[in-house]
């Protein structure tokens, strides 16, 4: 089958998943990109841009089975301003987040004309992929309650017609190498997320605080992509607890990355905002034992509720029951135990998330969306 994909923001988890799954695939890719920069105005041009590029394509290239995109594009928009047979290609649209329920700081700055395209986009398309039922259910409840808002006109049948299109399909994550052997030391804790607010930094500190105060050694590693504007509770954590710090940072590579994610015993989030969690399974598939907020898509992702062992990779989301998982777990090593082998049933469950065994279940997923649209 051959696939023309178009992705207005190629960078990040969008890049990672695109290069990963076209490479793997045993479909044929067309890919075009537009560079990670401005996401707001690649929402806006994106359709223009692309319908020009793809008219270039397509008077020498063998026609498209299949139209698939994100969500950073306004599909209706590409579909309306393209020629009638890249027009009337099924589309199938991946949403990796939404502009309604994507945390701002300020909530009455939200820009609503942006989750107005992730609507109009999602109803142009044939089929809607989210990356966790977590993401689907809270991106729909939230537009039905944005719709009733309307003075008018309340187009709330769009948000059923939605959901009769929606399948969750998880993003692949890279195998990770082999975890060498422990050498002494203290608990190795990493945190590694955005730094921005709504990943929560000042509880992860708060529990911290609570670790020195009570005497508890520990190694600190805090990485993650870090933007022009950054939160003040960096900075002071840095020279608070300057003593025991390993990585500080965004990383270099990948190589660094994936050393980071080796070295630690337990990774910790204390996000308000997650539609899936790469990070976190990453970590746990390279032996780091997680401890999550029991929220968001986590207790989905790590299968809270239908694993006997899920609860221990859980603490209910305040500084204080995480300063006490941390305790436990320091008290562990201390004494000379392992951590690794508490992962081991999470690894084997989490492996399905794995490129090699994730792509087979992608390609066969976007052949079903073709054969459904031929039924039409």
């Amino acid at each position: 089958m051959r696939i023309l994909a178009l992705e207005p923001y190629y960078g990040g988890s969008h890049r990672a998943f695109l290069d990963r799954w076209s490479a793997l695939s045993r479909h044929t890719w067309t890919v075009l990109t537009l560079p990670p920069y401005k996401w707001k105005w690649r929402m806006r041009h994106a359709a223009v841009t692309f319908a020009e590029e793809v008219r270039g394509h397509w008077s020498r290239q063998p026609s498209w089975d299949l139209l698939f995109c994100s969500d950073m594009l306004n599909l209706a928009e590409f579909r309306g301003l393209s020629c009638r047979d890249i027009g009337d290609l099924p589309a199938l649209i991946y949403f990796h987040e939404n502009q309604l329920t994507y945390p701002v700081q300020i909530e009455n700055e939200r820009d609503y004309q942006f989750a107005m395209t992730n609507m109009t986009s999602a109803l142009a398309a044939d089929a809607v992929w989210f990356n966790s039922a977590f993401h689907r259910d809270e991106f729909l409840d939230a537009l039905n309650a944005f719709l009733r808002r309307m003075p008018d006109h309340q187009p709330t049948g769009a948000v059923e017609i939605i959901r009769s299109k929606t399948c969750i399909q998880p993003p692949g994550v890279t195998t990770m190498p082999q975890r060498g052997s422990r050498s002494a030391g203290p608990l190795r804790i990493l945190w590694a997320a955005r730094w921005e607010h709504d990943k929560n930094p000042e509880d992860f500190f708060q529990a911290l605080k609570i670790l020195r105060q009570n005497g508890v050694a520990f190694q600190l590693s805090v990485i993650g992509e870090q933007f022009r504007e950054t939160p003040e509770v960096f900075t002071r954590a840095r020279q608070d607890f300057a003593d025991c710090i390993d990585r500080w940072g965004y990383q270099k590579n990948r190589a660094e990355y994936e050393a980071a994610l080796l070295e630690a015993d337990v990774f910790v989030s204390t996000a308000r905002h997650e539609f899936f969690g790469l990070c976190a399974v990453e970590a746990a598939l390279a032996g780091a034992v997680p401890l999550l907020p029991n929220r968001l898509a986590y207790p989905e992702i790590f299968g809270l509720g239908q694993n006997e062992d899920a609860d221990r990779f859980f603490y209910d989301g305040s500084p204080k029951a995480l300063a006490e998982r941390l305790t436990d777990m320091a008290s562990c090593v201390v004494q000379g135990g392992s951590l690794a082998d508490r992962t081991e049933g999470l690894r084997e469950r989490l492996r399905r998330f794995e490129w090699p065994d994730l792509v087979p279940v992608l390609d066969e997923a976007i052949e079903k969306a073709v054969r459904g649209k031929a039924r039409l």
